[in-house]
């Protein structure tokens, strides 16, 4: 079965995950899909694939040939974006794309062009899977899901040689709980590769510093007809704050290796208002002055209007791989080798993100990112090409086989 067969099959399944839920995994369907997972594993010949008791799905194939190489793990994750319906999906293929508009959905008018998405235009003659519209597709990350499923089927079937090979499948990682209680002993891996990139070719050891910050900032509301010299309206506190960070400091003004502080939420009233940020740097001297701004904001303002006006719960989120990576740097070696072998051009690139191998690496598992292939991740014009997940089925084959080695 080729990837793209499995990928249609396996968006079907919502995989939303819910960050207002602290259980793991956060949705039902993430362990529904985990127990097909699972299931599907076993019945290609990995006799021990598990779910456990969080939802994480681990299996693992033994080495076939007497070469020293050490073990090996592929990981991505099962669930699916919150930022986008995930439910009901509807792919479809657009067979040969002609390089040229595709509409998504007749009825409201949604058209996915390469006038907005120019890399659409890169992929002419290719096989391109879409959404109908109205939801994600789920390619982020069901593709590496499926690109590593695959993988697994060719190795039982062929029986290349390889040494031990480990597989991980996580819930929760768009929510940034993926790594929390994966078990790196109990996975068996010395080295990994998440499989949770875009365009196909991508290759990262570099990401985001990231923190979160909540500013909850607490008014004194009266009537307005009586409000002179008396009202503190906590929303327009809330909006000075929020005018004290550099504006050219945000995602729409920033690239590459910039990083940004973000609003993503606001609520609240006169009484009592809520701010919710995410911070970001590569370079975390960067990322410590962007943090100590916030500190100073908050006591300015305590200072202005009284103690206790602003409230600032700030938490470290993950750290750049790269510190982690560099000791290792023959994965990245590897993995460009692996892809020029499959005829893939290797894009080395910072993530301007995160992903579960950031947090792992921290944990003692080094663990670069890889390319899935997709495009405008948690968006309903997500799309993949079918050419790109062939491709890295091969590139993930190239990775994990040993051309030196004799199958037992």
């Amino acid at each position: 079965m080729r990837a793209y067969e499995r990928f249609l099959r396996y968006v079907t399944t919502d995989t939303t995950s819910d960050e207002s839920n602290p259980a793991c995994p956060s949705t039902p369907g993430q362990l529904a899909f985990a127990n097909g997972l699972a299931g599907e594993l076993k019945g290609l010949g990995l006799a021990d694939a598990r779910v456990d008791e969080h939802g994480y799905v681990y299996a693992s194939l033994p080495a076939n040939c007497a070469a020293d190489a050490p073990a090996l793990g592929l990981i991505a994750h099962m669930d699916t974006s919150p930022d986008a319906c995930g439910f009901s999906v509807k792919p479809r293929i657009v067979e040969r794309y002609d390089g040229g508009d595709i509409l998504l959905d007749e009825d409201r008018g949604t058209v996915l062009s390469p006038s907005k998405y120019p890399h659409l235009r890169d992929y002419t003659g290719q096989d391109l899977i879409v959404t109908d519209g109205t939801t994600l597709l789920g390619a982020d990350d069901k593709a590496g899901v499926a690109e590593i499923v695959t993988l697994i089927e060719e190795l039982v079937t062929e029986n290349p040689p390889h040494g031990k090979l480990c597989f991980a499948f996580t819930p929760d990682e768009e929510i940034g709980r993926g790594a929390d209680l994966f078990d790196v002993p109990g996975f068996g891996a010395q080295f990994a590769y998440t499989v949770d990139g875009g365009k196909l070719g991508e290759l990262e050891f570099e990401n985001f510093n990231a923190a979160s910050a909540i500013v909850t900032v607490r008014g004194l509301n009266i009537h307005p007809g009586d409000a002179k010299n008396k009202m503190k309206n906590a929303l327009l506190l809330g909006i000075e704050f929020q005018n004290m960070l550099p504006p050219w400091e945000t995602p729409a003004c920033t690239e590459g290796y910039e990083g940004f502080q973000h609003l993503n939420r606001m609520s609240g009233d006169e009484e009592k208002a809520v701010l919710h940020y995410i911070i970001r740097d590569h370079d975390r001297a960067k990322f410590e002055a962007k943090k100590e701004r916030f500190v100073k904001i908050a006591a300015y303002l305590n200072e202005k209007y009284g103690e206790g006006t602003i409230d600032l719960d700030m938490e470290d989120s993950y750290y750049n791989m790269r510190e982690k990576i560099e000791p290792y740097l023959f994965l990245v070696e590897n993995a460009k080798k692996a892809m020029l072998d499959a005829g893939v051009t290797p894009l080395v690139q910072p993530i301007r993100g995160g992903t579960d191998g950031a947090r792992l690496s921290y944990m003692g598992l080094p663990c670069p990112n890889l390319s899935t292939g997709g495009h405008n991740a948690h968006g309903r014009f997500e799309y993949i090409p079918v050419q790109s997940m062939d491709a890295m089925v091969r590139v993930l084959r190239n990775l994990t086989c040993l051309p030196d080695g004799k199958a037992d």
